[in-house]
């Protein structure tokens, strides 16, 4: 396997991760925010049409993405320091 290629695996992987992660964290505070507005209005009865015609994420599934793209980001991290050490050690070897 060529090095350069397992840095651009990891690489990719990390932005991926990071991605994910800016996108869950996105939907969590979208949904605290529709959810501090719920109390915020006095009318139970607008409060109801307005969730109810509003596309939410939904929490749980939002935190576990965050969570995964976190284990994603490690696993990522040691696939480039895994291609670092295998690069250090060629350049040793043939040294």
């Amino acid at each position: 396997m060529n090095v350069q290629s397992a840095f651009n695996s990891g690489v990719e992987g990390f932005q991926k991760a990071t991605e994910s992660a800016t996108q869950a964290a996105s939907d969590i505070a979208h949904i605290s925010h529709e959810h501090a507005a719920q109390f915020n209005v006095e009318d139970s009865a607008e409060t109801e049409v307005k969730t109810s015609s509003i596309d939410t994420p939904n929490l749980n599934q939002s935190i576990v993405d965050l969570k995964v793209a976190e284990h994603q980001a490690k696993a990522s991290a040691n696939v480039i320091k895994t291609a670092d050490e295998a690069l250090g050690t060629l350049l040793d070897v043939s040294i």
